[in-house]
């Protein structure tokens, strides 16, 4: 069986996919054992609770996201803020300015391939 990889990608050349409403991921890159994505979130945008195998580490490129945990705790990272959840942690986010982020997560999410 072959296993998933999309070993490049040019952001500019990839299409994204919308979901929840306001929330545009690309997937760039990613192998078994971890991807790359890129998502363009608009102000107003939410992100229910959640959670998934993949530990998930991301950086603010721009922009302000409220990020929150199932015990209620919160933090704002903004431009230049990296965070990590670790696999199974339950989070959420709601996006209070347009925002431009990358994260990747380990392992790939198999729901993000392309």
């Amino acid at each position: 069986m072959k296993e998933p990889v999309r070993k490049l990608a040019l952001l500019a050349k990839s299409r994204g996919q919308e979901g929840p409403p306001g929330i545009t991921r690309t997937t760039l890159s990613y192998d078994k054992d971890i991807m790359v994505c890129h998502f363009t979130m608009n102000k107003g945008a939410a992100i229910p609770l959640h959670d998934h195998q993949a530990a998930q580490s991301g950086y603010i490129i721009s922009g302000r996201v409220k990020f929150f945990r199932e015990d209620g705790s919160h933090f704002i990272a903004e431009t230049g803020t990296g965070y990590t959840f670790s696999a199974w942690e339950k989070h959420g986010a709601d996006v209070l300015e347009d925002s431009e982020v990358i994260e990747a997560f380990s392992p790939m999410r198999p729901e993000y391939g392309v």
